[in-house]
């Protein structure tokens, strides 16, 4: 009698079996999630210039709004690089610099030169890169720093004990000297955010320099995720100094990522939607709203709120993304939406004004990855002058861009609809 007599298993199938169980779990992560997401609207308790929005906001995301910052609009490399540069070259104790996308190229060793420079006369400096978006780093820049004395680390580099972080990037601009002048936005350390978005070559970003008792609220962002990779906590008055009053600015910085608060930055924008009042414009370089935010815009377009938002047109670094979000436009289109795709070049901007009051800038885009995946920073500010400003800089890109119809969205092209038919499938990591 002969008896089945199960094959034996190679070491290497054993390691495949291992490697495809590994990668499994890993997507069921990424799909998943681990914190309950937000799935009810957000009601309209308010409005905008009601005191109660910034005082709730404040409670609700963490940190209260402080008066006395004074805030300066950088626009694009030729404005944002020489500020940042500059500032770093006159740190005369710490410097703190967290970025997504770290690049090589004639910028990233401008950086490179003056935060080693500035590490070998004895500033404390302290540089936090994402794992993945530093990966076209070249390893001469890091050896050319820590040589210098400039501590360098990287942000959920992988491991076999937790690849489902590889996911959670840390996706914030943060650059703080000496505890008293920041910087953040949507800018990477890279040749594409070089120049003055005068061809596809060059991106139209913007970035934001800031002084005041706000600074202090990046420097503590910034060392959420130090403490997170190092466990080593820098405080004392090198890394926050006394901060007088130095503008009119009502500003709040505040962080989200999925290890705690992942909901926080959706948190703050249907609640900043659900407070408007007369006008809602958005710069977004990734505009993938999910059905709960898209509701939100709806109700507001209903109550009479104008919206206009501009995105990426036909220059864009992920055709994907941009599939993905043209299947969003419809409702709000026939809602009476103005959306418009910018001409130049790659449109990477984040700015939201509301009511021309409320001012929102930073690293966060207005999609799913930005809201639950990745550790975000976002810059608030309460300021008629300041929104205004943003307000004419949003209506000379819109000058520059190609407003799409509802009537042109219905008649797009199939292989269209199939690329955001794909698209939809991935939305959720986008």
């Amino acid at each position: 009698m002969h008896f089945f007599r199960p094959r034996r298993l190679s070491v290497l199938s054993i390691l495949a079996i291992v490697l495809a169980t590994m990668a499994a779990s890993l997507l069921a992560v990424n799909f998943i999630g681990g914190e309950k997401k937000i799935e009810q609207h957000v009601t309209r308790a308010y409005s905008i210039a009601d005191p109660r929005f910034a005082q709730e906001l404040g409670v609700l995301l963490g940190r209260v709004f402080l008066p006395g910052s004074q805030t300066q609009v950088l626009l694009n490399g030729d404005q944002i690089f020489p500020s940042m540069l500059q500032a770093i070259r006159s740190a005369q104790k710490t410097i703190t610099f967290e970025t997504y996308i770290y690049w090589s190229g004639e910028v990233g060793q401008q950086f490179a030169d003056a935060l080693a420079e500035r590490a070998r006369h004895g500033v404390k400096t302290h540089l936090l890169l994402d794992w993945v978006g530093s990966a076209k780093m070249d390893e001469k820049l890091l050896d050319e720093m820590r040589s210098a004395g400039v501590q360098i680390q990287k942000f959920h580099p992988p491991h076999w004990s937790h690849l489902g972080r590889l996911n959670n990037r840390t996706h914030r601009k943060l650059l703080v000297v000496d505890g008293q002048v920041g910087f953040t936005g949507g800018v990477g350390i890279a040749p594409e955010w070089t120049g003055q978005a005068q061809d596809p070559g060059h991106w139209r970003d913007t970035h934001f320099r800031i002084e005041g008792p706000v600074v202090a609220q990046l420097q503590a962002v910034f060392l959420d995720n130090w403490v997170k990779v190092t466990g080593d906590v820098l405080h004392g008055p090198s890394y926050f100094p006394p901060l007088a009053p130095v503008g009119d600015h009502v500003a709040q910085m505040f962080s989200s990522s999925p290890t705690g608060g992942s909901d926080s930055m959706q948190l703050m924008y249907l609640m900043a939607i659900g407070a408007a009042d007369r006008s809602i414009d958005l710069s977004a370089a990734y505009f993938v709203p999910d059905a709960l935010t898209t509701r939100a815009l709806l109700a507001a377009l209903q109550r009479g709120v104008k919206l206009r938002v501009v995105v990426p047109g036909e220059h864009i670094d992920s055709e994907t993304v941009r599939s993905a979000s043209r299947a969003k436009w419809g409702p709000l289109l026939s809602a009476g939406a103005v959306i418009a795709e910018y001409a130049p070049t790659m449109y990477h901007c984040k700015v939201m004004v509301v009511d021309d009051l409320f001012v929102s800038v930073g690293s966060t885009n207005f999609d799913n990855r930005s809201f639950r995946l990745n550790d975000e920073a976002t810059l608030n500010i309460i300021s008629p002058s300041f929104a205004q400003q943003q307000k004419q800089i949003f209506e000379a890109d819109l000058a520059q861009s190609r407003r799409i119809t509802l009537e042109q969205w219905n008649n797009r092209p199939l292989r269209e609809r199939v690329g955001e038919w794909y698209s939809g499938l991935i939305a959720s990591q986008l």
